[in-house]
């Protein structure tokens, strides 16, 4: 189903590129935010492509990416396609927009847009072996991950609580598009889907972890991860891909609309698709636009939400006893993705893992090394060896 566009090219890249060794983090949200958007044309100007879209090919079709140099301008504008045709927009923030405080172990940060004030809160729960400062895992909604990967580990958690920007739920009242409160801070977005505006969220707090610095929070801001599972993966993996001071984005189970190749699924039978998902996570005009056949005229796809993360760390979690995951398609889309890393020299900062046997969003022991590895080298430093993990019980 996916025919590799550029694996031809790769020799010759090494361990770095062009001998610089490449950040495994940035100190900026979006390194990419000076280049302009690239033109977004209508429907009828898109062209059909039924394969998955090459990641390092300008959007104008003149070219591909050279070096790792205009990665930054390439990432940008897949960043700025995925929100025109599929969340809505992430807006920026400036700095003064910001106040941060701690009470005691809790993060409180409040963000003012035009005269309105939203309010975060999250609970920092220390570790107790290390020192500080700590490497922090951010938990979507909750942190899914088993407590045993954390208990010996130098590493905090806390939980974003996504209501407290967008608190649309699959199980409980909920408000409406327009009546969230981002909706105060920015009315001209009630069209957003819910993932651009919890990515939004997360990024506020990373904010306020910054404002504050270590000496308060007793956390290493150059060592946050993201982590969730189910529709909480796919939050997960929006937030590492818009967000470049996220070191690791692990997302679990993150089913169609997450790592899932949209134009892969919709070869696929009883998955979420692209027609098949819930459009409070989404703008309703991607149903509108890109429904059956109409996907492939899509400019992007998830492979390329998934390549936003590189050159920083990623790994993704599968369950293929369960269909509707989609995770045949999540799989084509990995290893698409994951030749953007190989390009640059880097693949070990990219695997996954799909395997069955076990409930949804319950991680079984027989996962724990891949996750092990990934939060020893890229939360905590430790030269652990990530080189091959690409495992899968599908072919």
């Amino acid at each position: 189903m996916y025919k590799s566009l550029f694996i031809s090219i790769l020799v010759g890249y090494g361990l770095c590129a062009h001998g610089q060794q490449l950040p495994l983090v940035y100190d900026q949200e979006h390194t990419g935010r000076h280049f302009a958007a690239p033109e977004m044309p209508g429907y009828d100007q898109l062209p059909e492509c039924r394969e998955l879209p090459d990641p390092l090919a300008w959007s104008n079709g003149k070219g591909r990416v050279a070096n790792f140099t205009e990665w930054a301008h390439r990432r940008s504008e897949i960043a700025a396609e995925i929100q025109h045709y599929g969340i809505g927009r992430k807006p920026a923030v400036e700095s003064h927009q910001v106040k941060a405080r701690m009470d005691a172990d809790t993060l409180i940060v409040d963000v003012t847009v035009n005269g309105q004030t939203l309010t975060l809160r999250s609970t920092i729960h220390y570790p107790k072996t290390g020192k500080a400062p700590y490497a922090l895992m951010i938990g979507t909604s909750m942190l899914s991950l088993p407590k045993p990967l954390f208990e010996n580990r130098p590493i905090a958690t806390m939980t974003f609580h996504e209501a407290q920007v967008n608190d649309y739920s699959q199980w409980r009242p909920h408000h409406d598009r327009g009546e969230h409160a981002f909706d105060r801070l920015y009315p001209e977005l009630t069209a957003n889907g819910a993932y651009s505006e919890w990515a939004w969220g997360v990024s506020r707090l990373i904010d306020g972890l910054q404002i504050l610095g270590s000496e308060v929070t007793k956390i290493d801001t150059r060592h946050i991860g993201v982590s969730g599972c189910s529709y909480a993966g796919k939050m997960a993996l929006f937030c590492g891909a818009f967000d470049e001071r996220i070191a690791l984005t692990i997302a679990q189970e993150p089913g169609g609309g997450g790592a899932a190749a949209w134009r892969i699924s919709h070869q696929l039978d009883s998955v979420e698709c692209l027609e098949k998902t819930d459009y409070h996570w989404f703008l309703e005009s991607m149903r509108t636009t890109f429904s059956g056949d109409s996907v492939y005229r899509m400019p992007y796809d998830h492979h390329e939400l998934c390549a936003m993360i590189c050159p920083r760390a990623l790994l993704i979690l599968g369950n293929p006893d369960y269909t509707w995951l989609a995770d045949r398609s999540a799989l084509v889309s990995a290893k698409a993705a994951r030749e953007v890393w190989q390009y640059f020299g880097i693949a070990d900062r990219m695997g996954y893992s799909i395997v069955g046997g076990h409930p949804h969003c319950m991680l079984p022991e027989s996962q724990y090394p891949e996750v092990e590895a990934f939060l020893d080298k890229f939360l905590l430093g430790k030269p652990t060896d990530t080189d091959n993990i690409q495992i899968s019980v599908l072919k």
